[in-house]
């Protein structure tokens, strides 16, 4: 066994603090990581403070994962000691299901493997993520990750930058279209960047002002105040496409006033409580809501080495572990531009 050293959470109210505990030795298709950084997802807060009622524990959260190989199994062909890679929200699949075979794993009929406050598929031995020194992850699900790349501010793309990658792909948003991105945190960032470099007209679409300079630094070309009803009115029926990446309860309803007839809203947030449907501002306008969820392992690298030739990384500021805490505060207050990331050469201060 690997002693790996981490940060986790003992039951709902702990907190997170140091941990230590065991990764198994690599297997034949096993890759040994040394974590380098790892991204503080909002769904690690969700995770760690019991909030979707799924939570197991101890917890070591962590999905956003970028490191160095340090070691493979004897059957290892992908990658070799020394390589800059990933890891993301899932560390296996049932790879016999229609989802694996057609390289959507993160659909998996028999259910993905999440890679913390998940099991393995022997159904019982917990996975722990990547707040913590090392992972030992079977090579199917490691990502290549570019040199070229910052790697702690390309650690948001395993999951932020998935999550808004996939669905701008997958329903073609393209040069001409008029996009809104709907919030501007942590998910919303990456949907600007991604869809201003497909060519898209972009507009963030906030509840204040107060982020507009940011919006058009990342590449958004309008603003629109979603709390005012006027900029609203004459907004009206104009959009192609919009990203909503808000976990908090919104009005889905005035959104939907936003599309042009044809036009999709994709739902990449998650809010707590289930958010009321007017049928008519659907039917009127045989407009579609959608959702997505990250992407499959083909896919994520694909993002990422898009993002390499486009130079694309993720607006992050960098923290040590000890700060993990204070950082999940300020993410539910809305105080990071865009993303914490962990650096984790500050579990051996």
């Amino acid at each position: 066994m690997i002693k790996a050293q981490g940060y986790a959470a003992q039951n709902a109210q702990s907190g997170l603090a140091p941990f230590t505990f065991d990764r198994r030795d690599p297997s034949d298709h096993d890759v040994v990581i040394q974590i380098l950084y790892c991204g503080v997802c909002h769904s690690d807060i969700h995770q760690v403070r019991g909030e979707w009622g799924n939570s197991t524990f101890p917890m070591v959260p962590g999905h956003e994962i970028v490191g160095r190989v340090t070691g493979t199994g004897k059957g290892v062909t992908k990658f070799r000691q020394g390589d800059l890679v990933g890891v993301g929200c899932f560390v296996d699949s049932c790879r016999e299901c229609g989802s694996c075979k057609e390289g959507v794993e993160q659909f998996c009929e028999g259910g993905m493997v999440l890679t913390y406050n998940g099991v393995e598929r022997d159904g019982k031995t917990p996975t722990f993520g990547g707040y913590a020194s090392t992972i030992v992850t079977d090579e199917n699900y490691v990502l290549r990750v570019p040199e070229g790349l910052d790697p702690a501010a390309a650690a948001p793309l395993l999951c932020a930058g998935i999550t808004t990658y996939s669905p701008l792909r997958h329903w073609k948003v393209s040069a001409g279209q008029r996009v809104g991105v709907v919030g501007l945190g942590g998910l919303g960032h990456m949907g600007v960047k991604f869809a201003a470099s497909f060519g898209a007209e972009v507009t963030v679409i906030s509840t204040s002002a107060r982020k507009e300079a940011d919006a058009r630094r990342l590449g958004a070309n309008h603003f629109l105040v979603s709390s005012d009803p006027s900029a609203l009115a004459k907004q009206a029926g104009s959009f192609d496409f919009i990203l909503d990446t808000v976990s908090a309860t919104h009005d889905i309803n005035a959104l939907l006033g936003l599309l042009r007839r044809d036009g999709t809203i994709v739902l990449v947030g998650a809010p707590e409580k289930p958010l009321p449907i007017g049928a008519f501002g659907l039917v009127m306008g045989r407009k579609t809501l959608a959702g997505s969820l990250i992407g499959g392992i083909k896919e994520t690298q694909e993002m990422l080495d898009y993002c390499g030739e486009k130079g694309i990384t993720s607006d992050v500021e960098v923290i040590p572990m000890q700060q993990v805490n204070e950082a999940y505060d300020r993410t539910v207050k809305g105080d990071v531009r865009y993303r914490f990331v962990i650096d984790m050469k500050s579990l051996s201060v």
